[in-house]
């Protein structure tokens, strides 16, 4: 987009991610997916676009306003991905025959929203998701919440909090306090604000929304004072014993998710001492499936991080390496005699892994120098002639300052 200074920006609430930003993302992400992997979990990938008609209908009626939809050349509706969920049902359905009977997914994409941008809050933005189907065992519950642990404490975060419920819990405490005006769903969504807005706050919005006001703090108290499922309990144990610690998973009676799709147990992921929200949730929708694949039922369970807020909580915790991520030797070029020793080096040095970039050009070593300091190379090769007849590299430690002259053995041992 042009603005109308005639300068190039992003829309509102779409980013730009530039090199060192990039680098922690893939550092996070490169950690969750080793977890998913561990796990047994395989990768998916669907596409941006999908039939209006697959994504509207799944979520809810708040849920569905924020879907991106239009038309296109065809005169067909269609929307911009809401989430991963509902796309990979759609996989379940069309694929029904070559998938796995026990199929377990992770997808890393990016996901849309026709929100109003605000801090922490973006129209696109990436979604780590897990999901298990065709199981309604308990066990592959407890492996959500599990997976969930394991890939927080890889990124490196000493402290979980994995809070879960049972949708049932809450269908049957807030059931006696719904009616024409007011549904089930439309109670449950204002629950699920109840961590950001507090107690009073959902009874506001109940009354708000037609509940009297004795009903509405009567609904808040049956749900807040609602006892933890057997299920629930089983679930709970089974995820203490693949080593989620005691302290770090709790039955959370107020815990709602607001999509409507949810049928058992649901969880959030929240990271003590960092207060921004919580960085994952999801739960179990066995119905969702049926609904798209004209009634074949397949149960699943699944759970999706927010990229974006684990990447905050990480930093804030200073849980990404500091140094650079990126290059890890630059080598300049002396001069037009030197350049193909240059070049050789440069093969050798990736040869063995080894980040390396080669100076375009023939500017003088000071700048080239300088070049390297802006990019935060952290090494520098110089090749003069004096280095080409001793049959040497020099190398230069930015930080430090220090050069050592080093044969090619030397020099790819230490990098090695």
């Amino acid at each position: 987009m042009v603005n109308s200074d005639n300068k190039p920006q992003t829309l509102k609430g779409f980013r730009d991610f530039l090199p060192e930003e990039k680098r922690k993302r893939d550092y996070v992400l490169g950690k969750i997916i080793q977890a998913f992997e561990i796990f047994g979990f395989e990768p998916l990938e669907t596409p941006t676009l999908e039939y209006a008609s697959v994504l509207l209908g799944k979520y809810g009626k708040e849920a569905d306003k924020l879907v991106y939809t239009f038309k296109d050349r065809g005169n067909r509706t269609l929307g911009l991905r809401y989430d991963q969920t509902v796309p990979t049902a759609r996989v379940l359905c069309q694929y029904q025959n070559t998938l796995p009977k026990f199929f377990r997914r992770y997808q890393v994409q990016n996901v849309f929203r026709a929100d109003k941008p605000q801090r922490g809050r973006f129209r696109e933005f990436t979604q780590c998701d897990i999901d298990i189907f065709g199981s309604s065992s308990p066990i592959t519950d407890a492996e959500i919440i599990a997976t969930s642990y394991y890939a927080f404490k890889n990124i490196g975060f000493k402290k979980i909090r994995i809070l879960v419920n049972d949708r049932q819990i809450l269908f049957e405490s807030l059931k006696p306090y719904t009616d024409e005006k007011v549904s089930l769903f439309s109670v449950i969504q204002t629950v699920d604000k109840a961590d950001k807005i507090g107690q009073d706050k959902v009874i506001e919005e109940l009354i708000a929304k037609g509940m009297d006001q004795k009903k509405a703090q009567n609904a808040w108290k049956a749900i807040s004072q609602a006892k933890i499922s057997d299920n629930l309990t089983g679930i709970i144990s089974y995820a203490k014993e693949l080593g989620v610690p005691d302290d770090m998973v709790e039955f959370s009676p107020t815990l709602a998710r607001g999509l409507d799709y949810y049928t058992g147990m649901i969880l959030e992921i929240k990271i003590p001492g960092y207060d921004e929200g919580a960085c994952g949730g999801g739960g179990r929708y066995d119905e969702l499936i049926g609904q798209l694949g004209g009634g074949v039922a397949v149960p699943a369970v699944g759970v999706a991080f927010g990229l974006d807020r684990t990447i905050e909580a990480a930093d804030f915790f200073r849980l990404i390496p500091q140094e650079n991520l990126g290059t890890q030797i630059l080598i300049t070029v002396f001069d037009q005699s030197t350049l193909v020793d240059s070049l050789k080096t440069a093969f050798s040095l990736r040869n063995k892994k080894i980040k390396t970039e080669v100076y375009p050009g023939l500017d003088k070593i000071d700048k080239q120098l300088k070049y390297a300091d802006r990019k935060k190379i952290p090494y520098v090769i110089i090749i003069g002639p004096e280095e080409v007849s001793k049959n040497v590299i020099k190398l230069k430690d930015m930080k430090t300052g220090k050069q050592s002259e080093l044969n090619l053995r030397q020099l790819l041992d230490m990098f090695i």
